[in-house]
Protein backbone atom coordinates (compact mmCIF):
# COMPACT_ATOMS: atom_id res chain seq x y z
CA UNK A 1 0.00 0.00 0.00
CA UNK A 2 1.33 3.55 -0.46
CA UNK A 3 1.74 5.80 2.00
CA UNK A 4 0.88 9.58 1.88
CA UNK A 5 4.07 10.98 0.94
CA UNK A 6 4.50 7.90 -1.78
CA UNK A 7 1.07 8.52 -2.90
CA UNK A 8 2.03 12.56 -3.41
CA UNK A 9 5.77 11.69 -5.16
CA UNK A 10 4.04 9.53 -7.47
CA UNK A 11 1.24 12.12 -8.44
CA UNK A 12 4.23 14.94 -8.89
CA UNK A 13 5.69 12.75 -11.07
CA UNK A 14 2.67 11.53 -13.20
CA UNK A 15 2.34 15.91 -13.37
CA UNK A 16 5.80 16.26 -14.28
CA UNK A 17 5.84 13.80 -17.26
CA UNK A 18 2.30 15.79 -18.78
CA UNK A 19 4.13 19.07 -19.37
CA UNK A 20 4.27 19.84 -22.82
CA UNK A 21 1.41 17.32 -23.83
CA UNK A 22 -2.65 17.23 -24.46
CA UNK A 23 -2.37 17.22 -20.25
CA UNK A 24 -1.25 20.33 -20.25
CA UNK A 25 -3.13 21.81 -23.22
CA UNK A 26 -6.43 21.18 -21.51
CA UNK A 27 -4.91 21.61 -17.73
CA UNK A 28 -5.93 18.06 -16.78
CA UNK A 29 -4.36 17.75 -13.31
CA UNK A 30 -3.79 14.25 -11.27
CA UNK A 31 -4.82 14.96 -7.90
CA UNK A 32 -5.56 11.68 -6.21
CA UNK A 33 -4.25 7.53 -6.32
CA UNK A 34 -4.38 4.54 -4.01
CA UNK A 35 -3.59 0.98 -5.12
CA UNK A 36 -6.27 0.41 -7.26
CA UNK A 37 -7.18 3.78 -8.72
CA UNK A 38 -6.17 7.01 -10.15
CA UNK A 39 -7.76 10.50 -9.86
CA UNK A 40 -7.73 13.56 -12.30
CA UNK A 41 -9.05 16.31 -12.85
CA UNK A 42 -9.47 18.99 -15.39
CA UNK A 43 -11.65 22.84 -15.67
CA UNK A 44 -14.39 23.10 -18.00
CA UNK A 45 -14.22 26.14 -19.94
CA UNK A 46 -14.46 27.70 -23.14
CA UNK A 47 -10.73 25.37 -24.04
CA UNK A 48 -12.99 22.53 -23.82
CA UNK A 49 -16.29 23.80 -25.03
CA UNK A 50 -18.00 22.68 -28.35
CA UNK A 51 -19.62 26.00 -29.88
CA UNK A 52 -22.59 25.64 -28.16
CA UNK A 53 -20.75 25.91 -24.68
CA UNK A 54 -20.80 22.92 -23.51
CA UNK A 55 -18.15 20.47 -22.95
CA UNK A 56 -16.87 18.42 -25.29
CA UNK A 57 -17.22 14.94 -25.82
CA UNK A 58 -13.88 15.02 -27.11
CA UNK A 59 -12.46 16.01 -24.40
CA UNK A 60 -13.93 14.18 -21.62
CA UNK A 61 -12.22 11.46 -23.56
CA UNK A 62 -8.81 12.48 -23.24
CA UNK A 63 -9.37 13.00 -19.64
CA UNK A 64 -10.54 9.39 -19.17
CA UNK A 65 -7.62 8.16 -21.49
CA UNK A 66 -5.34 10.48 -18.90
CA UNK A 67 -6.18 8.41 -16.27
CA UNK A 68 -7.01 4.71 -17.97
CA UNK A 69 -3.74 4.16 -19.19
CA UNK A 70 -1.51 5.80 -16.22
CA UNK A 71 -3.85 3.73 -14.25
CA UNK A 72 -2.22 0.55 -15.90
CA UNK A 73 1.21 2.16 -15.74
CA UNK A 74 1.22 2.08 -11.89
CA UNK A 75 0.07 -1.72 -11.83
CA UNK A 76 3.21 -2.62 -13.62
CA UNK A 77 7.08 -2.95 -13.69
CA UNK A 78 7.93 -0.24 -16.09
CA UNK A 79 11.32 -1.58 -16.35
CA UNK A 80 9.99 -4.55 -17.84
CA UNK A 81 7.03 -3.38 -19.90
CA UNK A 82 5.12 -1.04 -21.46
CA UNK A 83 1.39 0.17 -21.63
CA UNK A 84 -0.56 0.80 -25.12
CA UNK A 85 -4.26 1.57 -25.00
CA UNK A 86 -5.85 -1.04 -27.93
CA UNK A 87 -9.51 0.24 -27.46
CA UNK A 88 -11.58 2.92 -25.93
CA UNK A 89 -15.47 3.56 -25.38
CA UNK A 90 -17.51 6.44 -23.70
CA UNK A 91 -21.06 6.61 -22.95
CA UNK A 92 -21.86 10.61 -22.60
CA UNK A 93 -24.46 11.08 -20.03
CA UNK A 94 -25.26 14.44 -19.06
CA UNK A 95 -23.70 17.86 -20.36
CA UNK A 96 -21.53 20.50 -18.38
CA UNK A 97 -21.01 24.42 -19.07
CA UNK A 98 -18.52 25.31 -16.16
CA UNK A 99 -16.48 24.21 -12.89
CA UNK A 100 -14.70 21.24 -12.89
CA UNK A 101 -14.73 17.11 -13.93
CA UNK A 102 -12.98 14.32 -12.39
CA UNK A 103 -11.75 11.13 -13.81
CA UNK A 104 -11.45 8.13 -11.72
CA UNK A 105 -10.00 5.26 -13.03
CA UNK A 106 -10.22 1.48 -11.80
CA UNK A 107 -8.54 -1.37 -12.93
CA UNK A 108 -11.51 -3.89 -13.22
CA UNK A 109 -9.83 -6.83 -14.92
CA UNK A 110 -5.56 -7.27 -14.35
CA UNK A 111 -4.40 -10.03 -16.95
CA UNK A 112 -1.13 -10.87 -17.84
CA UNK A 113 -1.77 -9.07 -20.61
CA UNK A 114 -4.61 -7.28 -20.58
CA UNK A 115 -5.93 -4.80 -18.31
CA UNK A 116 -9.30 -3.45 -18.55
CA UNK A 117 -9.74 -0.10 -16.61
CA UNK A 118 -13.42 1.29 -16.30
CA UNK A 119 -13.38 5.47 -16.04
CA UNK A 120 -16.14 7.25 -14.26
CA UNK A 121 -16.24 10.95 -14.84
CA UNK A 122 -18.15 13.41 -12.27
CA UNK A 123 -19.29 16.89 -12.44
CA UNK A 124 -18.79 19.24 -9.21
CA UNK A 125 -21.79 18.01 -7.27
CA UNK A 126 -20.61 14.49 -8.16
CA UNK A 127 -23.24 13.73 -10.72
CA UNK A 128 -22.06 10.87 -13.45
CA UNK A 129 -21.02 12.69 -16.55
CA UNK A 130 -19.72 9.48 -18.46
CA UNK A 131 -18.57 6.25 -18.22
CA UNK A 132 -15.59 4.82 -19.78
CA UNK A 133 -13.58 1.59 -20.44
CA UNK A 134 -10.42 1.83 -22.15
CA UNK A 135 -8.33 -1.81 -22.88
CA UNK A 136 -4.78 -1.91 -22.43
CA UNK A 137 -2.32 -4.03 -23.43
CA UNK A 138 1.25 -5.01 -21.51
CA UNK A 139 3.62 -4.97 -23.89
CA UNK A 140 7.07 -6.61 -22.65
CA UNK A 141 10.04 -4.32 -23.56
CA UNK A 142 12.80 -5.48 -25.61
Amino acid sequence: MNTKEEALEKLKILNKMCENTLNETLNIKYIDLGEDYLVARMPVDSRVHQPDGILNGGATMALAESVGSPTSILAIDMEKYSVRGIEFSANHLRSVKSGFVTATAKIIHKGKTIHLVEIKVEDDRGRLISICKITNYILPKR
